[in-house]
C-alpha cells in the first residue's frame, strides 16, 4: 500500500511540473530593425549651392563647367536668339546667350559640353574675388599677387592685356589639359576689364571658337 501511494505521489509531482512549464518559443529580436532617423545635428553636411551671382572657374550658379549641353539648356534654357550663329561649326563649337542666363552672360559649348562662361557688355555678375566689368587691371593684380599670369593682348596695344588666374592646371605656356580651370580678365586699352572668361582651357581662345 505504501509503495502504491509513493508511485501516485511521484506521478502527481511530474504532472504539476509539466503543467507549470511554458513551452512557447522565446521571442526573437527582429532581424530587419527599422533604421533610426538622425537628428539634424547628426546629418552629414551637404555641399553649399553655387552662388547664382558669383562667377568662378567652375561655373556660375546652376551652369557648371563640363556639364552637357542638354543639362545647361535644362538649367538656363535655349539660346535667346535662335537665328544667331555662334561658330563656323556649331556642332563642334557654339556660343550663345541662354534665354534664362543673367544679362550679358554668354556660354561656349564644345563637343556637346559647357567649356566657358563669358561676362560681356551689360553683365553685372562678379567673380569670386569681387571683380567685374570696369574694374582696373591694377586692382586685379594687387588682389591676386604672384598667382596671376600676364599676357599681351593679341589685337590691342598696351595697356590692353590678358590676366590669367588658374585655379588648377595652369602654367605660363598654352594650357591643353581639359581638367584645368581658370579665369581670364580681358583688359582694354583704358586699363579696365572689358570681358571676363571662366572655365577650362577654352578661356585662352581669343577669336570666339578659334
Amino acid at each position: 500500500m505504501m509503495i502504491r501511494l509513493t508511485a501516485v505521489s511521484a506521478c502527481a509531482l511530474l504532472s504539476l511540473a509539466a503543467c507549470g512549464r511554458d513551452d512557447r518559443p522565446a521571442a526573437q529580436a527582429p532581424t530587419d530593425a527599422a533604421p533610426v532617423a538622425m537628428t539634424p545635428a547628426e546629418q552629414p553636411p551637404s555641399a553649399p549651392a553655387a552662388d547664382p551671382n558669383t562667377l568662378t572657374s567652375e561655373g556660375l550658379g546652376a551652369a557648371r563647367i563640363g556639364m552637357s549641353k542638354a543639362d545647361l539648356i535644362a538649367a538656363w534654357g535655349e539660346r535667346a536668339n535662335p537665328k544667331s550663329v555662334g561658330g563656323a561649326e556649331p556642332e563642334v563649337c557654339d556660343q550663345f546667350h541662354p534665354v534664362r542666363a543673367p544679362e550679358g552672360v554668354n556660354v561656349m559649348i564644345q563637343d556637346g559640353k559647357l567649356t566657358r562662361i563669358t561676362l560681356m557688355r551689360g553683365a553685372r555678375i562678379k567673380t569670386d574675388r569681387g571683380f567685374g566689368l570696369g574694374d582696373t587691371a591694377m586692382a586685379i593684380k594687387q588682389a591676386y599677387g604672384g598667382s596671376i599670369f600676364v599676357e599681351p593682348h593679341k589685337y590691342q596695344a598696351a595697356p590692353a592685356e590678358d590676366l590669367f588666374v588658374w585655379a588648377r592646371g595652369g602654367s605660363t605656356n598654352y594650357v591643353a589639359d581639359p581638367s584645368a580651370r581658370g579665369v581670364r580678365y580681358e583688359i582694354g586699352m583704358d586699363g579696365k576689364v572689358s570681358m571676363i572668361h571662366a572655365g577650362d582651357p577654352s578661356i585662352q581662345l581669343v577669336e570666339g571658337c578659334s
